[in-house]
C-alpha cells in the first residue's frame, strides 16, 4: 500500500505555525520545497501557501488535499526559506508576516502576475522560401499599401535576403508596432494582412525592466592615494573578519571604493548585494553603477510595480540572474544562488529598520545573517556609524578602516550655529529663516550655486490652532494632532492617513481667527519663493515622490542645475552628492534634539552631520547654517567641531550606564486595543507575568508617545537584557506569557506584538 504524501506550508496570514495538507495521488512528484500550492482554507475559500517540507507522517487530525501545485520550479530557495524562520524567530515575528514580507504580491495569488507580453510578426511557414516569396509579392501586386508593408516586413527581418529556403543574414524578431510604425501601415493594411495569411502573428514575454546596456569595466575611475589604501585596508581585513566597517567621512569617494569590490567579486564570478536605506539614493547610485556593469545590475524596491518585482525575482532565480543587486531594505530578501559580498551603505541609517507592519526586521542584520549563510564579505559604510556598529569595530568584533580624507582634497564644511530664540526675541527672522542664512543664500545664488534647506517635517504646518480659545484639531483615529496640507487644502493624519476637510471656524468658540502652528517643508517652500521671485525651487518629501519617478526628476533636475534651492526632510541627508551647493541650511536643529527617545542624540548628529555634508563638494568650501534655540547643547558644539570620536565615546559611557544598547539588548512588548481600559489592565497583568521570569529587567507598562493609532490605545513594556543572556529561553519566556495572556476570555480581541532590537 503506497503511503500518502503530505506538505507543511506556509499561508500569508499573521500566524506563526505551518499548516499540513495531503497531496493527492499524482501530484507527489510536483510537491517540492519551495513550490508555491493553492489549497483550501475555511469554509470556502482558497489561498496560495509555500511547501516548506514533505513528509509520510499522518497527522492526527483530519488534513484537506492540496487543490493544485503552482509551480514547475522551486520560486523560493532552500537558502531563503532558512533565513525566513531565522527572521520569524529572532525577530519574533509569525512566519506568515515574513512570507508576506518577503514575496512579491503576484507571487502570493493563483493569478496575481501575468507576465508582459509582446505582439511579435513573423511569415508562416509555407512562405519561407524563395520562390513563395515571389509568389505572394505577384498576389498583392494590387494592394499597393499591403505589398509594400510586406516588403518593408521583409527588410527588417532580413527575409528579403533568402536564397531558396536560407536566408544570407540572421532572422531578426519584429513587433507589430514596429512594423507598423516604420511601414506607416494602418490597423486595417494589418488585418489584410493577417486574414489572408502573408504574416501571422506570436505573442512573446518581455521584460518591463529598463536595460542597462554593456558592462564597460574601463569606465571604472581610478582610486586616490587614500581611497586605494582604505582599499587595500578592507581586502586585507576581509581576511581575518567576516564584517568591516568603513568609517568615511562625506564626499571621501566610499561609492568608488565599492565599485572596485564589486569588480573584484564579478572576477570571482560572486553576486553582490549593494543596500540603500532611501529608494532615493538608488536614482544616483544606479546611474554610477550602469556606467560600468550595464546590465549585469539589477534595482529593486518598494518604488517598483509589483510585476516589475515579480520579474527580478525570476530573474534572480534563473540560470542568468543579475550579477549586482541595488535595492533598499527589501531586497535583502530576494533569492541569490553565490553570493560573495554584501555592502549596506549609510549603514547607521533607521531606514534599515522595518516599522509596521511585521516584520519588525533589521535589514542589516538580516544582510548580515544572509552574508554568513553564503560565506560571504559584509561592508558596513557610514561617515556617522550606529552606535553598535562603532562599538562593534572597537571592540574588534568587526574589522575597522577609516577613510579621514575627502576626495581630491575638499575641505568639511564650515558650520555656523544661530540662536534663533535670540533672532526671534529681536524680531529679526524672515519666517524659519535668519538674516545669516538668508545673507549667506543670496550670495551663493548670485554666483551660480546651490542652496539645501533641511526641515524634518512634511505638510505645509505640524497643525492649526484657534486664537482665541487655542482649540487645535486631532485625529479621530490617532493620538496626534493634524498637519496641515494646504495644496490640497486638507488636514492630514500622518499616522493613519485620514483626512479633514480644513475647518473655516473653530467648533469651539466658533472664531474664524485659525491660524497654522510652525513650518513644515510646504510653508517652508512658499516662504522662499516669495523671497527668492523667479529663482528655481523644488521640494523632496513624501508627499511629493509618491509617483515612481519623482525621485529621479527631482534629483536630476537640481543636479543638472534646473533647480537652485532643494527643500526636504530626512531624504536629503542621505548620501546624495551634488557638485554645485555652496550653502547648506538646518532650519530647526531642536525637532531632532527633543524626542523621548535614547537614540535622539545619535539620531541628530548623525543627520546634521550628514547633512552638513553636502556642502561644498567640489572647488570651495561649504558652508552649513545651523539654527537652534540652544545654542549650548553639548550635541550642537560636537556638530560643529566635527568632534565625532567625543560624542561617541560620551554616548557609549552614558548608554553604559544605563543599560542600553550597545551594551544591553532591547526588546519592547506593545498591546493593543480598541478599549483604553481593558488594555490598560492587560499591560499590568502582562507586565507582572513578565517580571516573574525577568524581574527587574521589565520596565512598564506605559504609554508611548503616541498612545493611540487607527482606533486602538496602545501600552508598551520595555524588557533590558543583558549581552549573554539565553535568547531562545527569553523568546519560550515572552510566547508563554502572551499565550497565557490569549486564553483569558477578557483579552480574546488583544493584540500584541514585538519590536526586537528598536532603532
Amino acid at each position: 500500500m503506497e503511503k500518502t504524501l503530505y506538505i507543511d506550508i506556509i499561508l500569508p496570514l499573521p500566524l506563526n505555525s505551518l499548516f499540513t495538507y495531503s497531496v493527492p495521488k499524482g501530484m507527489e512528484q510536483e510537491a517540492e520545497s519551495g513550490c508555491r500550492v493553492l489549497v483550501p482554507f475555511g469554509k470556502s475559500k482558497f489561498t496560495v501557501g509555500l511547501i516548506v517540507r514533505s513528509h509520510d507522517r499522518k497527522p492526527d487530525f483530519n488534513v484537506k488535499n492540496i487543490e493544485r501545485v503552482l509551480d514547475k520550479e522551486p520560486v523560493v530557495t532552500q537558502g531563503q526559506l532558512k533565513l525566513w524562520q531565522w527572521v520569524a524567530e529572532y525577530y519574533m515575528s509569525p512566519i506568515g508576516d515574513v512570507f508576506n514580507a518577503a514575496l512579491p504580491a503576484g507571487l502570493k495569488s493563483e493569478d496575481g502576475y501575468r507576465a508582459k507580453t509582446e505582439t511579435y510578426v513573423t511569415l508562416p511557414e509555407n512562405l519561407r522560401h524563395e520562390q513563395s516569396l515571389h509568389v505572394a509579392f505577384g498576389i498583392l501586386k494590387r494592394a499597393l499599401a499591403q505589398q509594400k508593408t510586406f516588403a518593408t516586413y521583409l527588410n527588417m527581418s532580413h527575409w528579403d535576403t533568402i536564397v531558396g529556403d536560407c536566408p544570407d543574414e540572421k532572422i531578426v524578431e519584429v513587433t507589430k508596432d514596429e512594423l507598423m510604425n516604420e511601414a506607416h501601415a494602418t490597423a486595417g493594411v494589418m488585418r489584410q494582412l493577417f486574414e489572408k495569411k502573408f504574416l501571422v502573428t506570436y505573442e512573446k514575454e518581455v521584460g518591463r525592466l529598463n536595460r542597462g546596456g554593456e558592462p564597460h569595466l574601463d569606465n571604472i575611475k581610478t582610486l586616490s592615494e587614500a581611497q586605494q589604501e582604505a582599499y587595500n585596508q578592507i581586502l586585507f581585513q576581509f581576511l581575518k573578519k567576516k564584517v568591516v566597517l568603513l568609517r568615511g567621512v562625506t564626499s571621501s569617494g566610499k561609492t568608488e571604493i565599492y565599485i572596485h569590490l564589486i569588480k573584484q567579486a564579478l572576477e570571482r564570478h560572486e553576486q553582490v548585494l549593494y543596500l540603500l536605506p532611501e529608494i532615493a539614493l538608488t536614482v544616483q547610485i544606479r546611474q554610477r553603477l550602469q556606467r560600468v556593469f550595464g546590465d549585469r545590475l539589477g534595482i529593486y524596491h518598494s518604488k517598483y510595480s509589483d510585476a516589475e518585482r515579480v520579474e527580478i525575482w525570476k530573474k534572480q532565480l534563473s540560470p542568468t540572474p543579475y550579477d549586482v543587486i541595488l535595492g533598499a531594505r527589501s531586497a535583502v530578501l530576494l533569492p541569490f544562488n553565490n553570493l560573495g559580498l554584501v555592502i549596506i551603505d549609510e549603514e547607521h541609517e533607521t531606514s534599515f529598520k522595518q516599522q509596521d507592519p511585521a516584520p519588525r526586521y533589521h535589514a542589516r542584520s538580516v544582510a548580515i545573517m544572509l552574508a554568513q549563510q553564503f560565506g560571504a564579505k559584509t561592508l558596513l559604510g557610514s561617515a556617522t556609524p550606529s552606535a553598535e556598529s562603532w562599538n562593534n569595530a572597537e571592540t574588534g568584533k568587526y574589522g575597522l578602516v577609516e577613510l579621514d580624507q575627502r576626495f581630491k582634497g575638499i575641505e568639511l564644511p564650515e558650520i555656523k550655529v544661530v540662536d534663533v530664540k535670540d533672532m526671534q526675541r529681536r524680531k529679526m527672522m524672515y519666517g524659519p529663516i535668519s538674516p545669516l542664512l538668508l545673507e549667506t543664500m543670496q550670495q551663493a545664488l548670485a554666483e551660480g550655486e546651490q542652496v539645501i534647506l533641511f526641515q524634518n517635517r512634511r505638510g505645509f504646518a505640524p497643525m492649526i490652532e484657534c486664537r482665541v480659545c487655542g482649540w487645535v484639531p486631532k485625529c479621530e483615529n490617532c493620538d496626534v494632532s493634524l498637519t496641515l496640507h494646504k495644496n490640497m487644502n486638507l488636514l492630514t493624519c500622518h499616522y493613519c492617513g485620514y483626512t479633514y476637510p480644513v475647518p473655516k471656524q473653530c467648533p469651539n468658540c466658533e472664531s474664524d481667527d485659525i491660524r497654522p502652528y510652525g513650518y513644515g517643508t510646504e510653508k517652508i517652500e512658499e516662504k522662499i519663493m516669495e523671497l527668492f521671485p523667479g529663482v528655481p525651487v523644488a521640494r523632496m518629501d513624501l508627499d511629493t515622490t509618491r509617483s515612481r519617478n519623482a525621485y529621479e526628476r527631482i534629483i536630476n533636475d537640481f543636479s543638472a542645475g534646473r533647480t537652485k534651492i532643494l527643500i526636504g526632510t530626512q531624504m536629503i541627508s542621505k548620501g546624495l552628492d551634488f557638485d554645485h551647493v555652496r550653502v547648506v541650511g538646518i532650519l530647526n536643529a531642536d525637532s531632532m534634539l527633543n524626542v523621548p527617545d535614547f537614540r535622539a542624540y545619535e539620531h541628530a548628529f548623525t543627520m546634521m552631520s550628514q547633512v552638513a555634508g553636502r556642502a561644498g563638494r567640489k572647488g570651495k568650501r561649504g558652508l552649513v547654517i545651523l539654527q537652534t534655540k540652544d545654542v549650548e547643547q553639548p550635541v550642537i558644539r560636537q556638530v560643529v567641531d566635527n568632534n565625532w570620536r567625543d560624542f561617541y565615546s560620551l554616548m557609549l559611557a552614558e548608554r553604559s550606564l544605563f543599560h542600553y544598547p550597545p551594551f544591553y539588548r532591547l526588546i519592547y512588548v506593545y498591546l493593543k486595543h480598541k478599549d483604553d481600559d481593558r488594555v490598560d489592565t492587560a499591560a499590568l497583568e502582562m507586565g507582572g507575568r513578565l517580571r516573574q521570569w525577568f524581574g527587574a529587567r521589565v520596565l512598564g507598562p506605559d504609554k508611548p508617545s503616541v498612545s493611540k493609532v487607527r482606533t486602538l490605545f496602545i501600552r508598551k513594556i520595555m524588557l533590558k537584557l543583558e549581552t549573554g543572556i539565553d535568547i531562545r529561553k527569553v523568546h519560550q519566556c515572552l510566547h508563554a506569557a502572551q499565550q497565557q495572556m490569549e486564553e483569558d476570555k477578557r483579552y480574546s480581541s488583544l493584540q500584541i506584538y514585538y519590536d526586537v532590537d528598536p532603532s
